[in-house]
């Protein structure tokens, strides 16, 4: 069965807490992973997956740090996941990158695998960042919701 491994976990964790804390200044990745209780080197990775995936913007310097390039309401969970995944499909002929299955035409179990693929991205595209912050009422809104 498809799982969210930790980096998409984390991923989704570290963009809710650029979202509660950022407000249009960056937010230093020591300060991202002490606050989520990730590891410097495993938040250092991931960062540089959505920073690929152009969801974030990085500067440089002393006060420098990450910041998320569009309000909380425009990022998908799905998408976050997804930069950080590389890929959510359930079985390897649903990749995109996979070379066409020789059996794709024949198939008896494809169509319970695509639905299984579209089910997920459904469910996961309804949720925005925004809504995340808004599930945990004690660590309090986003930020810079005028993005």
């Amino acid at each position: 069965m498809m799982r969210v491994s930790t980096k998409g976990r984390y991923a989704l964790r570290m963009m809710i807490d650029l979202a509660r804390t950022g407000d249009d200044m960056p937010i230093a990745l020591r300060d991202i992973a002490n606050r989520q209780q990730i590891p410097i080197k495993y938040t250092e990775n991931i960062m540089a997956l959505l920073l690929h995936a152009g969801m974030v913007q990085s500067t440089r310097g002393k006060s420098g740090g990450y910041r998320l390039l569009k309000a909380p309401h425009e990022y998908i969970v799905y998408d976050i996941i997804a930069a950080a995944e590389g890929n959510l499909a359930p079985v390897q002929c649903l990749d995109d990158k996979a070379p066409e299955c020789p059996m794709h035409t024949k198939c008896a179990t494809l169509p319970i695998w695509r639905g299984l693929d579209e089910a997920v991205r459904h469910y996961l595209s309804q949720y925005t960042l925004k809504d995340l912050c808004s599930q945990d009422k004690e660590s309090g809104p986003c930020q810079g919701e005028s993005k």
